[in-house]
């Protein structure tokens, strides 16, 4: 019988369902081929620390027979553009059926991209693999390609800490290259979550959302980190919770030289916006309580 129509994969990593190494599976999920818009799930093609950090949300699928279809485009951006991604699987013997939305986040290598600011972000960081140190410096095909890796990876693991750390940022599912699968931040009704800036919200609302992007800008700063690119585009209104997105700058406050540049920065743009709403807030006096946080 055609390939197509069966998955084979060896069992050796845990989270797999079976844990025998000399055991394959091999099973019918589909009865035809894979449309244009459709792959097998990439869960187990990835290594796992390349996988959402535990404890996982019930939500997550992680059966190797799972299949994701693009459903469209969420949105394009300067470095990447976001996919909305189905992952699902169907019942298989007493297993029930499963599925989730994902926003599939894909960077462009660099000379696709125009994210002029990227040399202030990354001071401080490194990669240890010296032939990927000489390709970037070199600007060749394969550094163009770790470059976007790099920024892909950086986002992934702010996310992972962020989440663990209990900042309101979106579940990250798994990254595998230059593709980083995360959450999708809903709207509740089927759509995507609008950014803070398209909202107009009452004044209750608009001092809770205040009071909950504070609290996350805390635990950033906890964490020695700020986001470095916070404006009202870079967080979700989904009801009444914010969550932030577009993470892959994060800024170590201490390490990076700029790093209180872009602490102050996240607080001006942030302030300025909740004031025009008709909040009163301080910049300056979130900057010292975010300080705080750090020291």
């Amino acid at each position: 019988m055609s390939s197509d129509v069966f998955r084979t994969f060896s069992t050796t990593d845990t989270d797999h369902p079976f844990s025998d190494d000399a055991f394959a599976f091999r099973f019918d999920a589909v009865q035809e081929r894979l449309g244009a818009d459709q792959r097998w799930s990439t869960w187990l093609d990835v290594e796992r620390g390349s996988r959402g950090p535990e404890p996982r949300p019930d939500w997550v699928v992680t059966e190797q027979a799972a299949i994701d279809t693009e459903l469209g485009i969420l949105k394009t951006g300067k470095e990447a553009d976001v996919f909305l991604l189905e992952r699902a699987v169907d019942r298989i013997g007493d297993n029930p059926a499963r599925h989730s939305l994902l926003a599939a986040k894909r960077y462009r290598t660099e000379e696709h991209r125009s994210f002029h600011r990227s040399a202030s972000y990354v001071e401080g960081r490194r990669t240890q693999n010296s032939r990927d140190s000489r390709a970037l410096a070199k600007k060749t095909s394969h550094g163009r390609s770790v470059a976007a890796a790099q920024w892909a990876y950086a986002e992934w693991e702010a996310l992972c800490r962020l989440w663990q750390a209990g900042v309101p940022v979106p579940y990250p599912v798994q990254v595998d290259g230059t593709e980083l699968l995360m959450e999708f931040i809903d709207d509740g009704d089927g759509g995507a979550a609008p950014r803070l800036a398209q909202v107009r919200p009452e004044h209750a609302l608009l001092a809770s959302y205040f009071d909950q992007l504070r609290d996350g800008m805390r635990e950033l700063a906890r964490a020695g980190l700020a986001h470095g690119d916070l404006s009202p585009y870079n967080v979700l209104a989904q009801g009444d919770r914010l969550v932030m997105i577009d993470l892959p700058q994060v800024v170590d406050i201490i390490g990076n030289p700029q790093g209180m540049d872009f602490l102050m920065r996240d607080c001006h743009n942030m302030c300025t916006w909740f004031t025009k709403r008709g909040l009163e807030t301080d910049e300056d006096e979130l900057f010292a309580d975010l300080l705080a946080m750090v020291f």
